[in-house]
Parts: structure tokens; C-alpha cells; sequence
């Protein structure tokens, strides 16, 4: 029986980061994964493919609606080719799948295909082609979500369906009925609708991403229905019924009137749930909660000391550079470092364009802390350079402390805001104030400028380009 210091079950950002961290420690290092290709559900099904997706979609939206006025002229129509599309989708995932292979080689980390289940605490059996039995010092539980969805709804996977089969169809719906306003429904909401579905989004909270600032929600909810979105807010969902090649979904409005809507595709993204399917975890004495979330201490121990969990199988956002940072956390805390997370400073982001990124406090949660505080935004269509790529929508809104200007909160809707969240991250990692980031220069003409000028305006109203 092959003996290890660290077995990791489940491959996605959360288990390979950990195996490369734990490899890199001179640990012996063991990753089981019950799919063909490793990389999760962020890799195969959820962060790579949506984005590449989302990217090609948004290729296809410039040609259409903005080419001539750079003045690019392309004689004929311009035409999607789905298949090709999709084509392209899986071999970006593919070769990032590829990658992760690459990387456990060269880490000289054991690779098991199969299903990972305890025995006990220290042996873990792996159904596969054949069944093998390993045993481990430590274990890390990195096994991750599955889409979520409402008792009374039948998922299909070909009418009524979750983002993996969005991820794939084999055609463009004529109207796309999407449950849920958060990230995921948004983003695959808006491939569609660049490539020219009808998308009508349903959801049951008062506004679309409503853990976000409501800052946030309300610029992205005017872009989206300027993008001839059609938004429902305050809608409970009570029945979805497939006819054929049809799709009816009723819901109760805000009055309590009950509303019909019709399509052709139902996306269900209403969130995703901890998956522990086949794990075992009672046969090693591991406790869930009654969320199905494995249970953990501020070490990421479960209630076995040698068998950790990281990601989306446990508390707090389902983000895969979460899992990341815990996988190498628990991977330290092994090898007897002392790391540490701040939960406060892992950014959130949804890839719609514009995009939206924050992190830190939002202005509810300060309010409701009665924590005073002092807001410094600035609006993207004052920047040179949202107006030389025609990128206008959007604004930076930065939250600092009404006594001391520490930086509290970091809010953002416009181009590139994914990327420009990084900046945010940075200064608060270091407490930095906003007076600090306005005396800071910024490269001019770019879309970071935006911080800049927020920054400005919470300290003392002083931006400059407004």
C-alpha cells in the first residue's frame, strides 16, 4: 500500500494549488480525482469555459455594433458559428486541463483517477478502473460544489438546464429564461444575449447581485436593461414546466400576482451546493453541518485533526482563488508554518462587460457595523481612455474611514475592473489610506486612472477630472 504525508481529494484550484504547495514543502503528495482531466469544476466547467465563451461573444458584439464606427468595414453579414465557438472553448480547456497535468509531473505528484472515499482517518479507498487503497498522514478534503437548484424544478440537461450544459449548446436560444440574478446567471446570460437570444432574468432577491454593494446592482441592472436585458427583480419562482421544445416558468411578482414567462432554454443557476457525494466522510469521523458543509476551525481542521477542507466544500464564498489561498494555507499550516487569510481582502468579480469587482466592505455592512465612513467615486466616461476604446459605463467607488482615511471598501463597475481590483487588494493588504493611493501616479491614459481620481474624491472632494 502506497503510504503518503498528504493525500488531496478533489483537483480543482483549491486541490492542485494545495499538491503543488505541499510538493514544493517536501511532502509526499497524493491527488485523487474522479474525473478524466483534473482542474474541477473552475477548469473544466465554470471560470475557463465561461470566459472564453464570454470573450468570443464579446468579439462578436464589437463586429456587429461597433467596427464601423472605428472604421472597419466588413463586407457581407457577419454570422456566429456556434460549433466553432464552442470548438475553440474546449481546447482553451483543454489546454489549461493540460497544464495542471504538467504541473503534477513536474512536482512529482501521484495522480489517482477514481472515486475517493475514507475507510478511516488515515486510509482512503479510490474506485476507478480498479480499486486501490492509500493511506495518508493528512488528507485534504478539496472536493468542491455542484450546481444548486429548487425542489420542484427537473433539470433536463437539454431544455431546463445548469451552466455546464450552457457552457455547450448546440444552438442559440431564441429566448433564455434565467433563474437566479447572481454571477453565474449573469455572465452566461450575457454570451447568449450578445449572440442574439432574447434573455429575461428572474430574480428572487430585490436586486441582481445582491451580495455586492447595492451600488453595484443598480449601475450593472441600467447597463443590463440599456443592453436590452429584460430584469425581474422580487420574483419567487414556484413551477418550471418543459413542453416539448418549450419552456414555462411562473413566478409571483413583488404584489404577489403571478407572472408567466416563455422560452425555448431555462437556465437554473440559483446558486451551488457543497458536494460530498461518495466521500464517506462519517466512516472517518468527519462532521457536516446542516448546510452540507464540512465543518472547519480557523486552521481549516474538520473534526478529525489530520483531515483539512478547503473551498467550496466548506464556509464563505465559493471563489476558486479562495480554495487557492486556503489550499496553500493548509498546505503551510501542515508543514508547521503559521500562515494566514484575510477573508476581508479576497475579491469578488463578475465577468459581464462592464465588469464588476470589489472587495473589502461594502457600504451596507459598514452602516450596519455603525462604522462612519466616507465615500470618494469617480464615473468612467471622464477617463481619455474609456472614451478612446468607448468603454463609458461604469464607476470606482472607494470607502475609507471617516477618522482615520484607512481604506475600507474598494467597489467597480467598468472595463478591465478584474483586473484593476488588484490594485485594491494591494493597498488595503497594506492599510494604505486614500490620501495614499491619490498621491500616487498612475499611467495616463488608462482605465486605472479611475482609482486615482475615487481616491481623490475621498479625500477632501479634491478629484480632478470632474
Amino acid at each position: 500500500m502506497n503510504s503518503y504525508d498528504v493525500a488531496i481529494i478533489g483537483s480543482g484550484p483549491g486541490g492542485y494549488v494545495a499538491a503543488i504547495r505541499c510538493a514544493q514543502l517536501g511532502l509526499k503528495t497524493a491527488i485523487i480525482e474522479k474525473y478524466s482531466t483534473l482542474g474541477g469544476t473552475c477548469l473544466n466547467v465554470g471560470c475557463i469555459p465561461s470566459k472564453a465563451l464570454l470573450d468570443s461573444s464579446h468579439h462578436y458584439e464589437d463586429a456587429v455594433k461597433h467596427f464601423e464606427e472605428h472604421g472597419i468595414d466588413i463586407p457581407g453579414d457577419i454570422k456566429v458559428n456556434l460549433k466553432q465557438m464552442i470548438a475553440r472553448k474546449q481546447s482553451v480547456v483543454d489546454q489549461t486541463t493540460g497544464g495542471i497535468d504538467f504541473l503534477m509531473k513536474k512536482n512529482n505528484i501521484d495522480v489517482f483517477q477514481g472515486l475517493g472515499s475514507f475507510k478511516d482517518e488515515t486510509h482512503i479507498i479510490i474506485s476507478g478502473e480498479k480499486e486501490t487503497e492509500i493511506e495518508a498522514k493528512n488528507t485534504i478534503i478539496a472536493t468542491g460544489s455542484k450546481p444548486s437548484s429548487l425542489p420542484f424544478i427537473s433539470i433536463d440537461k437539454e431544455r431546463v438546464i445548469t451552466s455546464t450544459e450552457a457552457l455547450k449548446l448546440k444552438e442559440i436560444p431564441k429566448h433564455l429564461i434565467v433563474i437566479g440574478g447572481g454571477v453565474i446567471g449573469l455572465e452566461l446570460g450575457q454570451v447568449y444575449k450578445r449572440l442574439g437570444a432574447e434573455v429575461s432574468v428572474i430574480e428572487y432577491m430585490d436586486r441582481i447581485i445582491p451580495t455586492m454593494d447595492s451600488g453595484l446592482s443598480k449601475e450593472l441592472n441600467k447597463v443590463l436593461k440599456k443592453q436590452k436585458f429584460k430584469i425581474n427583480i422580487s420574483h419567487k419562482v414556484k413551477s418550471v414546466e418543459r413542453k416539448g421544445d418549450e419552456v414555462i416558468v411562473k413566478a409571483d411578482n413583488k404584489k404577489g400576482e403571478e407572472v408567466e414567462f416563455k422560452g425555448d432554454y431555462c437556465l437554473v443557476s440559483v446558486g451551488r451546493r457543497p458536494y460530498t457525494d461518495g466521500l464517506n466522510a462519517e466512516a472517518a469521523g468527519v462532521k457536516l453541518n446542516d448546510k452540507g458543509q464540512i465543518e472547519v476551525n480557523e486552521h481549516l481542521q474538520t473534526s478529525v485533526k489530520n483531515i483539512y477542507a478547503i473551498g467550496d466544500v466548506i464556509k464563505g464564498a465559493m471563489l476558486a482563488h479562495k480554495a487557492e489561498e486556503e489550499g496553500v494555507f493548509v498546505a503551510e499550516t501542515i508543514a508547521g508554518q503559521k500562515p494566514h487569510i484575510d477573508y476581508n481582502l479576497i475579491p469578488g468579480v463578475v465577468y459581464t462587460w462592464p465588469e464588476v469587482a470589489a472587495v473589502g466592505q461594502t457600504e451596507e455592512q459598514l452602516k450596519e457595523a455603525g462604522i462612519e465612513y466616507k465615500v470618494g467615486q469617480f464615473p468612467m466616461r471622464a477617463l481619455g481612455r474609456s472614451r478612446a476604446s468607448m468603454d463609458l459605463d461604469g464607476f470606482v467607488k472607494i470607502l475609507a474611514d471617516k477618522t482615520t482615511d484607512e481604506i475600507l471598501g474598494f467597489h467597480m463597475v467598468g472595463a478591465r475592473a478584474a483586473d484593476l481590483i488588484a490594485e485594491a487588494v494591494v493597498a488595503m493588504e497594506y492599510r494604505a489610506s486614500a490620501e495614499d493611493i491619490s498621491r500616487m501616479s498612475h499611467a495616463h491614459p488608462t482605465f486605472a486612472e479611475a482609482i486615482k481620481e475615487a481616491a481623490l474624491a475621498a479625500t477632501d472632494d479634491r478629484a480632478l477630472h470632474v
